[in-house]
């Protein structure tokens, strides 16, 4: 069989055509088909995966014409709160001062005040009628030093609203300081009573410092570098006397005394005996131990024998100028002097004794004499 495009044309020329234009149709029906489905895509319905739903139907031209209905606000109620004057500056064209003018670029939001710190029960319990001790903001130091919670005790009321004045004044922990203020008011006052007299100072020797036990380069944090030690070297009485805790002049009974009383109330007590760094004053601490085990080590040493003094006492205020005893001295001597003088007249007025007798008158004359002297 052969085939050739001239028979083609003259057998399947009216054929050509309607498939030709059949597939115009198709390719027209086409760009209607692509083009309804780009319009249904804008509004695809939300489970519409594939973009093939069903598009919205198209606004009439009658319903295109008409406007569209805006509902209006409903009216403010009687009872409504009045609206505030701040939109009063942009009425007028002024920008209101807490919102930032476009022109000029707003200041930034201040930050929030952090909240307050919650006050301890130490902090609430250590009230004005007991101590003069302000808050002060925690430290923070090197080495673990400081702590939270601190006061600078300045002072201890006492019952009677007299103060003992702590000198100079302890920063110390809360805590710490509450167990200063408790023994003295309970414990010292009555001691200092016994003595006939009231208490005026404490002698603060060291409260807080960031150091080493004893000071010593690289040893372990003291009790001092938290804030939770006291030296105390003495109390000073109304009566200008002074309780030296080791002082040896003073008795023994008092200081034993005290010793009781520190080492009931304290975790720690070193004193003399100890170590030779706290001969001269007593260290009280809270340090808190396993076991709630306590160190008290404090030798009342007896009381220093008494020595004569080697310098003379001094010249009571009243005795006498020294110029007016010498002259009295020697009018004392003159008036013994004159009645020699008498009994020496006398010998000479006597009659002179026998010439056959000068030697037993000679011995008789000399033992006189030396009787005189």
């Amino acid at each position: 069989m052969s085939f050739s495009l001239p028979d083609f044309r003259r057998k399947w020329s009216y054929r050509g055509n309607m498939s030709a234009g059949a597939a115009m149709v198709t390719a027209a029906l086409g760009l209607l088909v692509l083009a309804d489905r780009v319009e249904a895509r804008n509004y695809a319905a939300p489970l519409d995966i594939f973009g093939l739903g069903t598009p919205r139907p198209r606004a009439s031209t009658h319903s295109a014409r008409m406007p569209l209905r805006i509902p209006l606000p409903k009216p403010r109620p009687e009872d409504a709160p009045k609206a505030t004057d701040e939109a009063a500056p942009e009425a007028d064209g002024k920008p209101s001062p807490d919102k930032p003018s476009p022109d000029k670029p707003g200041k930034p939001a201040e930050a929030a005040p952090p909240p307050e710190k919650q006050l301890s029960a130490c902090r609430l319990a250590l009230t004005e009628e007991i101590a003069v001790a302000p808050s002060i903001p925690d430290i923070r130091g090197p080495g673990a030093c400081g702590g939270e919670d601190l006061v600078r005790l300045e002072a201890i009321v006492l019952p009677d609203k007299r103060k003992v004045a702590v000198k100079p004044a302890a920063i110390l922990r809360c805590t710490m300081a509450s167990a200063i203020a408790n023994w003295v008011r309970t414990d010292m006052v009555p001691l200092a009573a016994s003595l006939g007299s009231t208490i005026t100072d404490l002698d603060n020797f060291d409260s807080f410092e960031c150091r080493g036990r004893n000071r010593i380069v690289g040893a372990m944090l003291s009790e001092h570098g938290k804030a939770n030690a006291l030296d105390v070297r003495a109390l000073k009485l109304a009566n200008g006397q002074s309780i030296g805790l080791t002082d040896r002049t003073m008795s023994r009974d008092v200081r034993e005394r005290v010793l009781h009383s520190v080492c009931s109330r304290f975790s720690t007590v070193l004193g003399p005996g100890s170590d030779w760094y706290h001969e001269d004053h007593i260290h009280l601490d809270l340090a808190q131990r396993r076991n709630d085990y306590r160190i008290c080590q404090w030798n009342v040493w007896d009381p220093l024998p008494q020595v004569a003094p080697l310098l003379p006492a001094e010249r009571p205020e009243e005795a006498p100028p020294r110029e007016v005893a010498a002259k009295s001295e020697g009018t004392k001597e003159g008036a013994k002097d004159e009645p020699k003088d008498g009994a020496d007249d006398q010998e000479s007025a006597k009659p002179a004794a026998p010439a056959d007798k000068p030697a037993a008158n000679s011995s008789k004359s000399k033992s006189t004499t030396k009787k005189r002297r």
